[in-house]
């Protein structure tokens, strides 16, 4: 028989320590004081949870949660007298009153750190967003979508309707990445990964990389969901490290005439199934959601209707500049709660709701553009119907005033020719990897840079997208 020797208090204090420090469960306590807005004493715990813990992945999640709330002090910079400041620039005779009431309203999106009230950077520019009647009051406020000639109806969406084939634009696009000087010790190599279109066969077709500086890259495979082409520069003294590629492609429009009473149920395709399932953290059904869903559908059973419905839900919220999406922790959540959104926030509230009645929904986004000379960032998606198949949804650009039901719902199975995508998922790995965090953990339409010494975030560096039509070849 083995006798069993009682550890020694140095050696049990150890194991105790490392049990502790590597025990989900103070990730999760961290994590609760970021939430509560208890910064000090969170970035404390991180501290000591670090010098013990020896698990990687527990590292690198305490790790970003101390950089999450660096990622949150930077988007919610000011206190009161700044927020004041800032709604009067847009309305000069703002009362204080006044501004005490839109507070109380929570119409001014705000975070409580360390016991102070701190303002989200875009606070006064998306309170006119959300008021009609502030942003009259405002001289040279213009909203979101009165910039954007899509956003209504448009001449080019009866075109999309009318044309017997999908139309087609061929789209050339000149990007450049520019590290700020001295971000990067000099000498040192500047990693950087510069979004790029994906093949859609009927929707985008004929990409075509015309060049690149450096001349040296890696294309990520087609079939990459979120696909890059990855470069690298050694950094100079006193100088911003360029990245610059040009390409062209050719985007076609989609349009479907969805005729309900064809719609069928689902048949038991594995395929679909990744579509309709929940993926943590900002696609889950929550009780809150499952009894909104309720409430938009009712007894309703067609599933257009039921798209139909969600979608004019959805598009009623209104549209508001976003904070980070790196720093929310469940983003169809916060769509749903926050009283604004904006076009990816929508999107993964449609798709959650969605799949929570049975329709697959999936993500699209990159970069869009119009019949002017508007362009921006953009997400929208698809959704699967029997017997039509996988159909594009828009919802910012929403349900149209239109004459017709394929005016009014355009968007819901259709698509202008004016897009550029990028990428076919969300949060999903580059080729080649990431060392460090990412800037935008969700979302890749501006690119990631990085060094050896970290992650370059999205005040180390900016970006710029020019884009122009041009003439398609014969093919």
């Amino acid at each position: 028989m083995h006798s069993l020797r009682l550890l020694s208090p140095v050696l049990f204090l150890c194991v105790a320590l490392y049990a502790k420090a590597n025990n989900p469960d103070r990730l999760e306590a961290v994590k609760a004081l970021v939430d509560a807005g208890r910064y000090r004493h969170a970035k404390v715990q991180i501290e000591k949870l670090l010098q013990t813990a020896e698990a990687p992945t527990l590292r690198r999640q305490l790790a970003f949660e101390a950089e999450r709330m660096r990622r949150i002090e930077r988007d919610f910079p000011q206190d009161y007298a700044a927020l004041k400041a800032s709604i009067r620039r847009y309305i000069p005779d703002a009362r204080e009153e006044e501004i005490r009431d839109w507070d109380r309203a929570e119409w001014l999106e705000f975070k409580q750190i360390d016991g102070e009230r701190r303002y989200f950077r875009m606070a006064a520019y998306n309170l006119l967003q959300l008021s009609d009647q502030l942003a009259q009051r405002s001289a040279d406020f213009r909203g979101f979508a009165e910039k954007a000639p899509l956003y209504s109806l448009h001449s080019h969406h009866r075109e999309v309707i009318n044309a017997k084939a999908p139309l087609r634009n061929r789209i050339q696009v000149d990007y450049t990445l520019r590290v700020k000087p001295d971000a990067v010790p000099a000498g040192e190599t500047v990693r950087a990964w510069l979004p790029f279109p994906i093949p859609l066969p009927g929707s985008q077709e004929n990409i075509e990389l015309l060049a690149s500086s450096p001349g040296r890259y890696q294309l990520a495979p087609p079939l990459q969901p979120q696909r890059t082409i990855y470069l690298e520069k050694t950094a100079r003294a006193g100088e911003a490290t360029e990245f610059k590629i040009r390409y062209a492609f050719d985007s076609l429009s989609r349009h479907t005439v969805v005729d309900q009473r064809r719609v069928q149920q689902l048949s038991k395709d594995g395929q679909l199934a990744p579509y309709l399932a929940e993926r943590p953290p900002h696609i889950v059904f929550t009780p809150k959601l499952r009894a909104r869903s309720q409430h938009i559908v009712g007894d309703e059973y067609n599933s257009y209707r039921i798209a139909q419905k969600l979608f004019a839900h959805v598009d009623k919220i209104p549209w508001a500049s976003a904070r980070e999406y790196s720093t929310i922790r469940n983003i169809s959540h916060y769509a749903a709660h926050a009283g604004h959104a904006d076009c990816g926030q929508q999107t993964l509230l449609l798709i959650t709701l969605m799949r929570m009645n049975g329709i697959p929904a999936r993500w699209q986004s990159g970069w869009e553009f119009s019949p002017g000379d508007f362009d921006t960032m953009h997400d929208w998606g698809e959704f699967y119907l029997e017997p039509y198949g996988w159909l594009p949804m828009d919802v910012t650009h929403g349900v149209l005033a239109g004459e017709t039901e394929s005016e009014t719902w355009f968007y819901l199975g259709g698509l202008d020719a004016f897009r550029l995508v990028f990428n076919s998922d969300y949060s999903q790995p580059f080729l080649p990897e990431k060392q460090h965090f990412r800037s935008e953990t969700v979302d890749s339409q501006r690119g990631e840079v990085e060094w050896r010494g970290g992650n370059l975030y999205f005040d180390q560096w900016n970006y710029d997208l020019e884009w122009q039509l041009v003439e398609a070849e014969n093919r």
